[in-house]
């Protein structure tokens, strides 16, 4: 049966077993590990996946198409939930040793990162992520202070994640082919990060900064500060600085500032 890729659920199936082997790789699966893939599509990855023998699989597939064709190939040796990922709540996976795989839709990959960052305490207990990106989302990760590719993204994926960038994966590995190039990074919580009450405010103070990223801080300061001279004092900022050349770790005093002022 052939499948017809839905271009409104962003579905592009990775048809390469080189590839697909490397991305299993990056994983490091064990007997103990219960992985979670998400957009399985026709179960390339899931195949592979499954070679390695971990403890359970789960997949999580929103086209119920696709879930016939993955329940009638694997039957009991896979868990299906047949649900939009970004209405589930992964709480209850991680308390164990859980390895998340994502061919991530490019519309939704940001929102899905950050939210699992954001919302998701126990991340901190997973043991890996390996996801895909647009080339282009995976380069703002990425992005060192000072960079042009520098900003929330960088900042929020970097305060409970250590990221590491795996492979570039090219148009052709697909079927059907995007546009774009894509690229598979790996994610490791960190066992100690920066503590912020409410992430919100870190969000929040990134997004003042970031909507003006031309202007130097003394603007976005200004908007979120009364004594905003004081501020930059305390933390040894230049006003003349622009958002860019703030470390992730200045963001994350200010936001932890932030919280005490409102709270």
């Amino acid at each position: 049966m052939e499948i017809k890729p839905k271009k409104s659920l962003g579905q592009n199936f990775l048809k390469d077993k080189n590839i697909i082997k490397s991305i299993v790789e990056k994983g490091n699966i064990t007997k103990n590990s219960v992985v979670i893939e998400i957009g399985p599509g026709t179960g390339n990855l899931t195949e592979f996946i499954l070679k390695k023998n971990p403890k359970k699989i789960f997949v999580v597939e929103k086209d119920s198409n696709l879930v016939n064709i993955l329940s009638k190939k694997f039957k009991k040796k896979i868990n299906i939930i047949n649900k939009d990922i970004l209405k589930i709540n992964l709480n209850n996976f991680f308390n164990e040793k859980l390895i998340i795989y994502g061919n991530l839709p490019y519309n939704i990959s940001t929102h899905l990162l950050t939210q699992w960052i954001t919302v998701y305490e126990k991340i901190s207990y997973c043991e890996k992520l390996v996801l895909m990106f647009q080339k282009e989302v995976a380069d703002r990760i990425l992005a060192k202070t000072n960079s042009k590719n520098y900003g929330r993204l960088s900042i929020i994926s970097n305060w409970k994640l250590n990221v590491k960038k795996e492979f570039n994966i090219s148009p052709e590995c697909f079927f059907p082919k995007p546009k774009i190039n894509s690229t598979l990074l790996t994610f490791v919580p960190k066992k100690d990060f920066f503590y912020i009450k409410n992430p919100k405010n870190l969000e929040q103070i990134t997004r003042i900064f970031f909507n003006q990223k031309r202007k130097m801080i003394k603007t976005p300061l200004k908007q979120i500060f009364k004594d905003h001279e004081k501020v930059a004092k305390n933390f040894n900022l230049n006003l003349n600085s622009r958002p860019q050349n703030l470390s992730p770790s200045t963001y994350f005093n200010l936001a932890r500032k932030y919280e005490r002022l409102i709270n």
